[in-house]
């Protein structure tokens, strides 16, 4: 190798090496409605929304939809927002209660609760501008119709869908209502809405980390929870490189109160004890320089096995019990027995004289 062509080589590594090359943030608002009719022990029908996977409000009721704490005065202020949603739902509900009568009577089901549900909302990369919005309804619990919004038709996974596909690309009204939502009022919901949630909604909050394992032979689990936002990733390193083979990683779930949790599990099977101190969990939270690393550490490990020491302490602790109770029921016996054999023999009543004999008249 000649020196240009190495010098050319250490400038390519260096930008290599030095340049970060920033991803893409997106930004989610996304609608959940499901309708549940003939069901006892749930609400007939229920919306629920969420601003980047955060909830902002919920309803169980087409005339009330309640916000979350931290959304109430953004409501206060926008009246016209909330009036919106109760419109939306309202008519939601009652195009639900039709479409699953529909469906009944086509798919010949004449018993059982059956549920509807849709999911729509829209995505915003505020680096590039781009919008993707998406619509998509389950019936029974699987797909049964989905909007592509580059082609601006429906798809239908189901051959039983075929036919609401059809009707849903003829209904020019429902349409324009989609892609109008889809394309513009969504998005200009989803920038106002982070707008005035900045400040709690793009907090970086750390997780807490935690090895798991439910026996000896069984994979450890990094367990990462309670951490803000969801542009996290957790992965497992044998001296500084990241592994794939043995590791099986879970999916961003959301928790009760808006974080999140992940976690990502390592087969250790194969993997020798003196090359344990070898292998790192990794936590990465978007917008965070520094990582959470975790040692691969038998003695953190939290695991449902009892180790043979605990057993053996667990024994001889019911041992001694066991020698003390029979012990204290011993003792008890011998006591009654020595107290009976102590008492004095009780007289004939009849041949007991009296201390004061009576006199006479």
């Amino acid at each position: 190798m000649n020196v240009k062509m190495e010098k050319k080589m250490k400038c390519v590594l260096i930008l290599l090496l030095c340049c970060h090359v920033a991803s893409p943030v997106k930004h989610s608002l996304k609608y959940f409605f499901t309708e549940t009719p003939g069901a006892q022990s749930i609400p007939e029908f229920v919306v629920v929304a969420f601003v980047d996977e955060v909830q902002i409000g919920d309803s169980n009721s087409v005339r009330e939809a309640k916000p979350k704490k931290d959304w109430i005065k953004f409501f206060e202020d926008h009246p016209q927002d909330l009036e919106w949603y109760r419109f939306q739902s309202n008519e939601i509900h009652h195009f639900f209660k039709a479409t699953i009568e529909t469906l009944r009577q086509r798919l010949n089901q004449t018993e059982g609760v059956h549920i509807l549900q849709r999911m729509s909302g829209c995505e915003w990369d505020d680096e590039t501008g781009e919008i993707n919005g998406y619509d998509q309804y389950g019936y029974g619990g699987v797909d049964f119709l989905a909007f592509d919004s580059q082609t601006l038709t429906w798809i239908a996974p189901k051959p039983q869908a075929v036919i609401t596909k059809m009707r849903f690309d003829a209904h020019e009204r429902r349409f324009e209502s989609n892609k109008n939502f889809l394309g513009h009022q969504c998005p200009e919901f989803l920038k106002e809405y982070l707008r005035y949630g900045r400040s709690f909604l793009q907090t970086a909050v750390l997780p807490s980390v935690s090895l798991l394992q439910k026996t000896s032979s069984s994979p450890v689990t990094c367990h990462a929870t309670g951490f803000h936002p969801n542009k996290a990733e957790m992965v497992w390193k044998k001296a500084g490189m990241e592994l794939h083979e043995g590791v099986d990683k879970g999916e961003i779930i959301t928790n009760n109160d808006g974080t999140f949790q992940m976690s990502v599990h390592l087969d250790v099977s194969s993997i020798k004890p003196e090359d344990w101190k070898k292998y790192d969990c990794v936590f990465q939270l978007s917008g965070m320089n520094e990582d959470i690393v975790t040692k691969l550490d038998k003695s953190k490990i939290k695991t449902n096995e009892r180790s043979t020491e605990s057993y053996l302490i667990m024994i001889i602790a019911i041992v001694v019990v066991v020698v003390v109770l029979g012990a204290v029921i011993g003792f008890i016996v011998y006591k009654k027995k020595t107290s009976k054999c102590s008492q004095p023999p009780m007289k004939d009543p009849a041949v007991v004289k009296p201390l004061n004999p009576p006199t006479n008249a």
